[in-house]
């Protein structure tokens, strides 16, 4: 078990975890820092680089936010996250996830409707995209064909 209060030991497991955020908008135009303290499921306290200091959400919280507001070194330090790590790692990781795009895979094939042995319809699967948005359109002899045309929503990892 953990060692508890006086030395002794306890039984169990307790969780304190530390979830640090970056939130964007519109880039980096507009850009929040987070950072949140959670003790066995529930909020204590957080930083909101908005407000600027630690701000208590249960009143087991209170004394680690009164603490940690009256650490100068420390609010700098969280103050000055929205530059030097949310602004910085944007520009880090964005080739690989605001502006990555992939190609799509496109499968075109036949079908058979009814008992003809022609086939009059055309199938068309296109897979392995992103960004998740996507036109696709039916061409013949250079001209959109638009009638007879029916196509489903795109399906998620489908």
């Amino acid at each position: 078990g953990a060692c508890g209060a006086h030395g002794k030991e306890t039984t169990g497991y307790f969780l304190d975890m530390s979830i640090f955020e970056c939130q964007y908008l519109n880039g980096t135009e507009r850009v929040r820092y987070v950072h949140r303290n959670i003790y066995n499921g529930q909020l204590m306290l957080h930083f909101d680089s908005d407000v600027g200091v630690y701000v208590a959400d249960s009143p087991l919280g209170e004394p680690d936010a009164e603490y940690w507001n009256g650490q100068p070194d420390l609010i700098e330090e969280r103050r000055g996250a929205v530059d030097r790590f949310c602004r910085h790692n944007y520009g880090v990781f964005s080739p690989f996830t605001v502006e990555r795009r992939v190609q799509p895979k496109v499968l075109v094939s036949p079908m058979q409707s009814g008992s003809l042995p022609q086939t009059d319809r055309l199938l068309c699967y296109v897979t392995g995209f992103y960004p998740p948005e996507i036109e696709v359109k039916w061409f013949k002899n250079g001209r959109e064909e638009t009638e007879r045309v029916v196509a489903t929503d795109v399906i998620q990892n489908g």
